[in-house]
């Protein structure tokens, strides 16, 4: 009975504090036609303090939905361009010499703000991309023999053209696994398609004011770690995990030659994490099995790898994570 009371008292503790969810949903809606999708994963990464890698063609507001995000909340945006050319000192900075004080300075790089956006990071070399590693995983920067925390919130939103791969790096696996969600973008409908084509001639952009503070973020995430998540549900995760490990176990033999690996412990702890942020977007103190299969495809599709026979096929990872959320027992 207890419990009850409990979680009666977080749905409530949770109506209040997620007030400021519609808030950035309404102002990403009145510059961003549609990708209802986008948004959302935005705001999971940006709740359960992830960091999300884009995946879309060029031209389908990747870019224009982190800067907005960026202006709801009152906080420091970055715009990184990765390009071959672009070096380590180029983004988390460096030390310079000064003639008048004879010594060296630490001059901070564009990675000091709250939002990132790593625009083409596929463009870059993997040194470059390495230097990213530090800053997502640990929250801080080495320059020289100083380390230094980064501001909270910070989130590092990637993105990458899917099209063209010439003169690109691939994502290391170990950068690639950083990322809590690979969220891949698809074309507007028709019917956005106009919306879009209509706004665009009429002028300039809807102004966007903040609506909320980074501290309000940083209080959101405390109570999105306090979601109830059951023993069950807790099962549910491991289970759809160790499907794409083991999927014979699972009575999935079918999958067993076509994955080269499965998910890592960083894909459990980022599933539940993922969960208890869209059950707060949702205003809900409890994890139900909808939520971890709402955001199962983004967890997931950037962590299982593909054997020779399944490229050969055309087996995608979107199908392989599809069979096993549709064969692994729901609590």
């Amino acid at each position: 009975m207890a419990e009850t009371i409990d979680i009666r008292e977080l749905n409530m503790r949770i109506e209040q504090q997620s007030a400021f969810v519609t808030n950035l949903t309404m102002g990403m809606d009145r510059v961003i036609v549609g990708q209802k999708h986008l948004i959302d994963s935005l705001l999971i990464g940006l709740l359960s303090d992830g960091h999300i890698l884009l995946e879309g063609v060029p031209g389908l507001a990747k870019t224009l939905a982190i800067k907005t995000l960026a202006q709801l909340i009152s906080s420091n945006y970055s715009r990184i361009q990765f390009t071959p050319d672009l070096l380590p000192a180029d983004v988390v900075g460096t030390m310079v010499y000064s003639q008048k004080d004879e010594k060296f300075h630490v001059k901070k790089g564009p990675v000091f703000a709250n939002f990132i956006l790593a625009d083409e990071i596929n463009r870059a070399p993997a040194k470059v991309q390495s230097a990213l590693l530090e800053a997502m995983q640990e929250h801080q920067v080495t320059i020289g023999d100083n380390t230094f925390q980064l501001p909270d919130p910070f989130l590092v939103m990637a993105t990458q053209n899917p099209i063209e791969q010439e003169g690109t790096y691939q994502l290391p696996e170990a950068q690639v696994d950083r990322f809590m969600l690979k969220v891949v973008i698809d074309y507007p409908t028709i019917q956005e398609e106009k919306l879009i084509i209509r706004e665009n001639l009429h002028g300039a952009l809807p102004e966007v004011l903040p609506v909320t503070t980074a501290e309000e973020i940083v209080n959101a995430r405390a109570v999105v770690r306090q979601v109830y998540l059951d023993e069950k549900i807790e099962q549910y995760i491991a289970d759809i995990v160790f499907a794409t490990r083991y999927p014979d176990r699972y009575q999935l033999t079918q999958l067993k030659d076509l994955i080269t690996f499965g998910g890592s412990p960083r894909a459990s702890i980022n599933l539940a994490k993922a969960a208890k942020a869209y059950a707060f977007v949702k205003r809900r103190g409890y994890v139900v099995p909808e939520d971890v299969r709402a955001v199962a495809h983004d967890v997931l599709r950037h962590r299982i790898g593909l054997s020779y026979e399944a490229e050969a096929g055309n087996v995608t990872t979107e199908e392989i994570i599809s069979q096993i959320i549709n064969k692994v027992e729901v609590p």
